[in-house]
């Protein structure tokens, strides 16, 4: 899934390599409910990925990601007409990252290791995805049906940085509600009711990304993700397709700016699909309050950074 909501010319893309696994076992390695440690059930039919359990019997992240470096880089090696390096390891980053050089510009492509497993999702999950408003209870049955995906993916709040977490992603339904986004089947095709829902979204990444660049420091915490999550609380807090009419974008932006602000103001953001999960913690509140304040600057003074 490349990213489709770059503004600014698209220079980064995501490519989620995606390895099918029959049962593994979830254990939950901290409260977030997101992040979790793997082991096999009986014998695996995956005899593979044996070689990348760690001494406790746990899938090692960083072992798997570190054999799918050693085959990426080989192969990058055989590429002749375009310049394609590897770039070195961020620590407890979960992608592997190719910079592509060439005209007309260089771009960066992520590898993410990503597990797929055909199983139930997570307990942590249970009361998450509240779309029953705006997308229906049927969708969200058949959302909830959809495999498990499982990005490696260093848990931060670890002690000892072993590299053996897993979190949860949801990527391949955050993209389904992107494309099928109204509470109507037919908002914005083609010839359907147009909707500013991806209007307001584009805006506020935007917004995001360039108060980035003025303060990188300050404001390293956050990413796009807080946005987008952000953005599917909305649509679930103003579920009709009328509530995000096209002509009415500058509003909808307000509506969708103050929701997100409340959040920085509370710290508080839960994580779409895992409630209990909080995506702005207290820790951060120098953080969420220095956003704040750029975003209400931004806010009353018509925006000049755009």
């Amino acid at each position: 899934y490349s990213r489709t909501l770059q503004i600014s010319e698209p220079n980064e893309f995501d490519i989620m390599l995606v390895m099918p696994v029959a049962r593994l076992q979830l254990d939950e390695c901290d409260d977030t409910g997101a992040y979790y440690y793997l082991t096999f059930k009986r014998n695996p039919k995956e005899k593979y990925l044996l070689k990348f359990l760690d001494e406790d019997g746990k899938l090692s992240a960083f072992k798997m990601l570190q054999a799918l470096r050693e085959i990426i880089k080989r192969e990058v090696k055989n590429i002749e007409d375009v310049e394609v390096t590897v770039k070195r390891r961020k620590a407890g980053s979960p992608a592997i990252t190719l910079q592509i050089k060439n005209p007309p510009a260089e771009i960066s492509v992520d590898i993410i290791l990503t597990l797929e497993v055909q199983q139930s999702w997570p307990p942590s999950t249970q009361d998450g995805l509240k779309i029953e408003q705006w997308l229906g209870r049927k969708v969200r049955a058949e959302f909830r049906y959809k495999s498990l995906y499982l990005v490696a993916k260093q848990n931060k709040r670890e002690k000892i940085l072993r590299g053996n977490t897993w979190r949860l992603s949801f990527s391949h339904i955050e993209k389904a509600m992107m494309n099928n986004h109204g509470s109507s089947k037919t908002c914005c095709e083609s010839d359907g009711p147009k909707c500013c829902r991806k209007g307001c979204l584009k805006l506020l990444k935007y917004l995001l990304e360039q108060l980035k660049m003025k303060y990188p420091k300050e404001l390293e915490k956050f990413c796009s993700y807080h946005v987008k999550t952000a953005f599917f609380h909305s649509c679930v807090r103003w579920p009709s397709d009328t509530d995000w009419q096209l002509g009415d974008l500058d509003h909808c932006f307000q509506n969708y700016l103050g929701f997100f602000l409340d959040c920085l103001q509370k710290s508080q953001l839960p994580h779409f699909f895992i409630p209990q999960y909080n995506l702005l913690s207290l820790e951060d509140k120098a953080s969420n309050d220095f956003l704040s304040r750029q975003i209400n600057y931004q806010l009353n003074n018509g925006f000049p950074i755009f």
